[in-house]
C-alpha cells in the first residue's frame, strides 16, 4: 500500500461528506529442510508497456472497462491478457483488479502448501451470512451547475428521496438502489439555501452482482455511514469513538483517540468484513503555541528557520472540519488580515471567512499563514494543485515530539494504551460488532463471532554460523545460541579511525575497549585504533577525513602520547556528541560519495548506557558486515538462485526526487550482496533501469561464482495492488527481456510484499488469545481466488498483536509449488544482518529498503561503485 499514503481496503469509497471550503477558494485535499527445488519452466504472460489507466473522464461517465494490450515481439509465444478491471470513484482510479494466478499452471488447481504443523486461528474477520441477493441498480448523477461540495450534493439529492426510497447508497457520483427507477434517465431540480436552482440528471448505468467489486464498493461507503449513525467523531479519513485521557508528557498533553478501520471484500469462498482498531494520537496544541515556544527559545535571527525545519512536513488537524493536512511551507508574508477571492469573485480576509464559514473567531492577527499542497499521491506529480492556506490558531499538532520519543517512560506509557494485546483486540471487537442497525435495511447480517481458519507452523530455518548449526527459538531469535562462537566470515580490523568530538574522549576509549573484548570471539582480529579528536560539527569531521587517502601512507599524532602509522583505512567511526541530523548526513554522504569507505556513526550517550556492551557487540557485527564480511547463514536447498529485493524511498516533506533500492545476492550462500540506487522522478515508484542493476548484479555473480545463476526470485516492496498490472508491464518485462536475451534457460519469479495490512491473526488457547508464533502460513480463507498469495507471520513482538506479511506471486516461470515459495520466504526472513531473529520481510527487501532511505534521507546522490558489494547501509 503506502507508503505510501494510500487507502488500507482495497475498493474503499472517497470520503466526500463535508460541505465546508477547504481554504480560500482552493479545491478539497484529498483525502525445515525439505526436498532440494525442481526447477520447472512455465511459460507465463507479460502485457505490452502503456498506460495503465485511461485518461480521466468527465463526472459520471462510466470508464470501467477491459485494458487490453499486444504482445511484444519477442517474448514466448502464445501470451495472453490479464484480466484488467478498472474501477473509478469520484474522479479517482481505484484498485485495479488483476487475475494474475490463471496462467500460472502449477497453481491453477490449488495454491495451498502442506507442510507445518496445523493450528487453528482466529482473524480479525466477520463472515457476511446475508447480504442482498438481487441485482443493484447503478444510476450517474450530474448537477447543473457543478456542486463540489460532497455534502451538498448529497443534500440536494435528499430533496427527492421519496422517489429513490431511504434503501440507497450514494457516493458523490453514483446512486446505488436495490430496485430500479420507473425511467432509465429522470431530471430533478433542487434548491440551494440561498435559493439557487439546480438540475439533477439520474441515468441508469448499470446492472451489479452482489458479488462485483463496484458493488462491494458501495457497501463499504455503507457501512462507513454506520459510523455517523453511531455518532463517532471523524478525524481525517477515519472514524473514532472513544478518547483515552493521558498525562502530560515532557510539558506536552495529549490524547488518544480509539477508533476502527473496517473493510468489506470478497475474499476465497465468502465476503467477509475485516475490523482493526486504530489510534489516533493528538496534542493538545495549536500550531500558533507551537511556533511561539520556538520564537521563545530560538535567537530571531534563525527563527524562522528553525520554525521552518521542525514544522514543514508535520501533520496537523483542523478541527473545524476534522481534516488532516501535511504542512508544506510558511507563508510569513500573509497574515489572517489578508483578502483572497471567493469562488463568486468576491473579496474577503480570512477573518471574515472563517467567522462565516465555520463560526470559529481569530484573534491573533499577526500570525503567518500555513501552506498545504494537499495529499501527495504516488504516480500523480503531473497533477496541478493549488495550495491550501491554514490559519496556525485554528491547526492542532498531531504526532509525537522529539523529546517525548527519546523517553523511554513516555514511550511506554504510550504503548500500554495503544498496542493491544491479541486478548483485548478480540474482546474490543466483539463490542464494535454489536451496531449493525443501519445495514439491516440492505439486508446485511454478520456472523458474531470472528473468523476461525486454519494456519501452519514451519519449522525454524537451520542456521550456520561458525561450525554450529542452530534453530531459532520459540520467539524467533538465536542470539543466546551463537553467542561467544566465531561468525561465518570475520574480517580483520586493521586500520582504522576513531574520531570523536569534544569531551566525547572517555567514550571513544570505552567504545575501543569494549570492541578489543567482544571481537575476539568473533573471530576478528583487531589492532589499535588510530583515535582523533575533532570539534564535533559536521566539517570537523569531513575535513580530518580529507587528509586521508586510502592508498596514502602517513605519520598521523593520536591521542596524547601516541603515534602510529596508518595505511589504507578500511574503516571510520564517528562518535558524535548528540544525534543531530545534519550532522550525520553531512559524514554519511561524505564516506558513501566523495571518500568511500564503510562507517558507524555512534551518538555519545548511546555509549553511556548501562548496557553499552551488548549494544557495542552489535556495533562490531554491523562493522564485519560493513566490511564485506557474514555473520551466518542459512539452509534454503536451492542452488544458482540469485535473490532481488526492490524497495523505493519517496521524500513526502521535501518532495525531493524518489530513491529506489536495488540489492540482490551474488552468491548461493546468501552471504554476499549487491547494492545500486536509481534517482527517480518525485513520486516515481516503479523502476525504469533494472536492466543496468540486473546486469551488473549478474556481472558480481559470475565474479563469486563458477557459473550464471539458472532463477532469479524478486521481492517487490512498496507496490499497492492497483499497480500490479504496472508492474508486470514495465518492471517484470524489463527483466524478462533481458533475462532472454542472455539465454532462455533463466526463469524468473516476482513477488509483491505488503505490510501495510489491517488482517490480524490469533492463536487461542483455551478461553485466551495470544500472538502466533514465528513461522505460521496462512493461505487458505482470506486470500484471493484471483492471486497466488499467502500470508506470513515471521516474527514475534513483545507488546501488541503481531502484524502478517502478505506476499503475492504475480509473475512465475519457476514453477515455485506453494511449500517451496513460502518456506523460501521464512528462511529469508533469516537473513538479516541487523537482528540474530526473524524479521517481518525477506533480508533482500529490507536491504533495498534501507539502502534508499539511507541514500534517500541523508547521501540524496547515488553512493560510490565501489561500495556496491558492501552493506555499507546497514
Amino acid at each position: 500500500m503506502t507508503g505510501r499514503a494510500r487507502t488500507t481496503a482495497r475498493g474503499r469509497a472517497r470520503s466526500r461528506e463535508q460541505e465546508e471550503q477547504e481554504a480560500p477558494g482552493v479545491p478539497r485535499a484529498p483525502e525445515s529442510a525439505a526436498e532440494p527445488i525442481q526447477w520447472q519452466q512455465i511459460p507465463r504472460p507479460l502485457r505490452e508497456e502503456g498506460p495503465v489507466v485511461r485518461p480521466r473522464q468527465p463526472r459520471g461517465e462510466e470508464v470501467a472497462a477491459q485494458s487490453r494490450g499486444a504482445k511484444e515481439p519477442g517474448l514466448e509465444a502464445g501470451l495472453q491478457t490479464l484480466s484488467l478491471q478498472e474501477t473509478r470513484i469520484g474522479g479517482v482510479f481505484q484498485d485495479l483488479v488483476v487475475n494474475t494466478r490463471r496462467d500460472m499452471m502449477h497453481v491453477k488447481n490449488s495454491k495451498t502448501g502442506s507442510e507445518g504443523k496445523v493450528v487453528q486461528l482466529i482473524a480479525n474477520h466477520f463472515r457476511v451470512i446475508s447480504y442482498p441477493q438481487g441485482v443493484a441498480f447503478k444510476y450517474n448523477v450530474d448537477y447543473k451547475p457543478d456542486v463540489e461540495a460532497g455534502n451538498l450534493r448529497q443534500i440536494l439529492l435528499n430533496q427527492h428521496i421519496r422517489k429513490f426510497g431511504e434503501c440507497h447508497i450514494f457516493d458523490g457520483n453514483s446512486l446505488l438502489l436495490p430496485r430500479p427507477l420507473r425511467e432509465r434517465k429522470v431530471e430533478w431540480v433542487s434548491t440551494t439555501e440561498d435559493k439557487k436552482i439546480v438540475k439533477i440528471v439520474v441515468e441508469f448505468s448499470k446492472e451489479l452482482k452482489p458479488t462485483s467489486p463496484d458493488c462491494l464498493r458501495f457497501y463499504n461507503i455503507l457501512f462507513r455511514k454506520t459510523f455517523k449513525e453511531l455518532n463517532l467523531k471523524q478525524i481525517g479519513r477515519h472514524y473514532y469513538t472513544k478518547k483515552i485521557p493521558l498525562t502530560e508528557h515532557r510539558g506536552t498533553r495529549l490524547e488518544i483517540w480509539r477508533g476502527y478501520v473496517t473493510s468489506i471484500l470478497q475474499y476465497e469462498n465468502s465476503i467477509t468484513l475485516c475490523a482493526d482498531v486504530n489510534h489516533k494520537l493528538l496534542r493538545i496544541e495549536t500550531v500558533y503555541d507551537f511556533i511561539s515556544k520556538i520564537q521563545a527559545e530560538t535567537d530571531p535571527e534563525n527563527c524562522k528557520e528553525e520554525v521552518a525545519k521542525r514544522l514543514i512536513g508535520s501533520i496537523v488537524l483542523t478541527k473545524y472540519n476534522n481534516r488532516t493536512y501535511r504542512v508544506d511551507g510558511i507563508d510569513w508574508g500573509q497574515s489572517p488580515l489578508d483578502t483572497f477571492n471567493k469562488s463568486d469573485g468576491t473579496k474577503i480576509t480570512y477573518i471574515d471567512y472563517y467567522k462565516q464559514q465555520h463560526k470559529e473567531i481569530i484573534t491573533v492577527m499577526t500570525q503567518p499563514l500555513l501552506v498545504s499542497q494537499g495529499r501527495w499521491k504516488k504516480g500523480q506529480t503531473d497533477t496541478q494543485r493549488r495550495r491550501i492556506l491554514l490559519i496556525p490558531q485554528l491547526c492542532y499538532m498531531t504526532g509525537l515530539t522529539d523529546e517525548i520519543r527519546k523517553d523511554y517512560t513516555s514511550m511506554k506509557d504510550l504503548a500500554v494504551k495503544t498496542k493491544l494485546s491479541p486478548e483485548r483486540r478480540h474482546d474490543a471487537l466483539k463490542e464494535f460488532m454489536k451496531t449493525q442497525a443501519l445495514l439491516r435495511l440492505w439486508d446485511f447480517k454478520f456472523d458474531s463471532n470472528l473468523l476461525s481458519l486454519q494456519g501452519r507452523v514451519l519449522s525454524n530455518a537451520n542456521i550456520f554460523q561458525g561450525r554450529r548449526m542452530v534453530q531459532a527459538n520459540a520467539s524467533g531469535e538465536w542470539a543466546r545460541e551463537v553467542r561467544g562462537i566465531p561468525l561465518l566470515s570475520p574480517v580483520p580490523l586493521h586500520s582504522w579511525l576513531l574520531l570523536y568530538g569534544r569531551h566525547c574522549f572517555a567514550q571513544a576509549m570505552t567504545l575501543e575497549e569494549h570492541l578489543r573484548h567482544v571481537t575476539a570471539p568473533m573471530g576478528i582480529t583487531m589492532r589499535s585504533a588510530i583515535m582523533i579528536e575533532v570539534a564535533g560539527d559536521a566539517n570537523s569531521y569531513t575535513d580530518i577525513l580529507k587528509k586521508y587517502t586510502r592508498s596514502a601512507l602517513q605519520m598521523v599524532t593520536t591521542a596524547p602520547g601516541h603515534c602510529c602509522i596508518l595505511r589504507n583505512i578500511t574503516f571510520v567511526i564517528c562518535i558524535l556528541p548528540t544525534d543531530d541530523k545534519r550532522t550525520y548526513d553531512h559524514i554519511k554522504k561524505y564516506l558513501c560519495t566523495t571518500f568511500p569507505i564503510p562507517s558507524q556513526c555512534v551518538v555519545k550517550r548511546t555509549i553511556e548506557k548501562v548496557q553499552a556492551r551488548t549494544i557495542i557487540t552489535k556495533i562490531a557485527q554491523q562493522m564485519n558486515c560493513k566490511m564485506g564480511g557474514a555473520l551466518w547463514k542459512v539452509e534454503t536447498n536451492v542452488q544458482r538462485t540469485m535473490f532481488i529485493g526492490i524497495d523505493c524511498f519517496h521524500d513526502i516533506v521535501n518532495r525531493q526526487k524518489s530513491i529506489a533500492g536495488f540489492v540482490a545476492s551474488t552468491n548461493t550462500e546468501l552471504t554476499k550482496w549487491y547494492s545500486e540506487c536509481v534517482i527517480q522522478d518525485t513520486g516515481e515508484e516503479l523502476v525504469k533501469e533494472l536492466r543496468t542493476c540486473l546486469k551488473a548484479a549478474l556481472d558480481v555473480w559470475c565474479e563469486n561464482e563458477s557459473s550464471m545463476p539458472r532463477s532469479i526470485i524478486v521481492y517487490r516492496d512498496g507496490v499497492g495492488d492497483g499497480q500490479l498490472q504496472a508492474l508486470l508491464d514495465r518492471e517484470a518485462r524489463q527483466m524478462s527481456t533481458y533475462l532472454q536475451a542472455i539465454s532462455n534457460n533463466f526463469t524468473l519469479a516476482f513477488i509483491v510484499v505488503k505490510k501495510r495490512i489491517n488482517t490480524r491473526f490469533f492463536l487461542k488457547r483455551g478461553s485466551y488469545f495470544e500472538n502466533p508464533r514465528p513461522g505460521t502460513v496462512i493461505d487458505l480463507e482470506l486470500t484471493r481466488s484471483e492471486w497466488y498469495d499467502f500470508f506470513i507471520v515471521s516474527q514475534s513482538v513483545s507488546e501488541g498483536t503481531v502484524t502478517p506479511t502478505h506476499y503475492n506471486v504475480i509473475y512465475d516461470t519457476i514453477g515455485l509449488r506453494p511449500d517451496t515459495v513460502q518456506r523460501l520466504t521464512y528462511c529469508l526472513c533469516h537473513m538479516y544482518y541487523n537482528l540474530p531473529g526473524t524479521i517481518r520481510v525477506p533480508a533482500p527487501c529490507h536491504y533495498a529498503h534501507k539502502l534508499a532511505y539511507l541514500v534517500g534521507q541523508s547521501i540524496c546522490e547515488k553512493p560510490n561503485r565501489s561500495l556496491s558489494t558492501l552493506l555499507f547501509y546497514l
